[in-house]
């Protein structure tokens, strides 16, 4: 197992980076030639599923977020995972998910969809409460520029928070792609 930045060059001790594994086991992503291509290395001997982690100093690997969740703001990589985990410990959050919307100026910006607690309304206050929160536990570049609320965030019946419908409603606009 190697831990890589995105120039294939081995992260140091308790830095994140794309997990990346040997396999003897060849395998294809169904019609999608590009995606199969960019989960391999290009000599070919490793492979990645798009986690990203870190080895700790006792050898464990932490996971900590999905490379395709990856938000890409003013050229810097930001993973939304940290954040969605600082809302949901807020009294007054239920669930929260994370994820780039379009920036002309950025490429993307980090934006919060928020499903507050029962009883709790969705006010101007209560995003200023939420973005005082963020900013007093993260660094600015890891908190979000806006806050929408839902009633019901999705979910897979598994139970996984499902972004994907999220963030196609901000993106529809744009052609459903990156603008960077």
């Amino acid at each position: 197992m190697h831990i890589l930045d995105d120039d294939m060059n081995e992260c140091p001790q308790g830095q994140p980076g794309t997990v990346w594994f040997k396999s003897p086991i060849h395998y294809e992503y169904f019609n999608d030639p590009g995606k199969t291509r960019d989960s391999s290395s290009p000599d070919g001997g490793l492979k990645t599923v798009g986690d990203v982690g870190y080895v700790d100093k006792d050898g464990y690997l932490f996971l900590t977020d999905r490379a395709t969740f990856m938000i890409i703001s003013g050229g810097v990589n930001i993973y939304p995972q940290e954040t969605e985990n600082l809302f949901i410990t807020h009294p007054k959050v239920a669930d929260a998910a994370v994820f780039g919307v379009p920036n002309p100026d950025l490429g993307e910006e980090m934006k919060a969809v928020i499903q507050l607690m029962p009883g709790i309304e969705p006010t101007a206050d209560v995003v200023n409460e939420l973005m005082d929160f963020c900013r007093a536990n993260l660094s600015l570049q890891k908190c979000p520029r806006s806050i929408d609320f839902e009633e019901q965030l999705p979910r897979t019946p598994t139970g996984k928070l499902f972004k994907k419908p999220l963030r196609e409603r901000y993106w529809a606009e744009h052609g459903g792609s990156r603008i960077v």
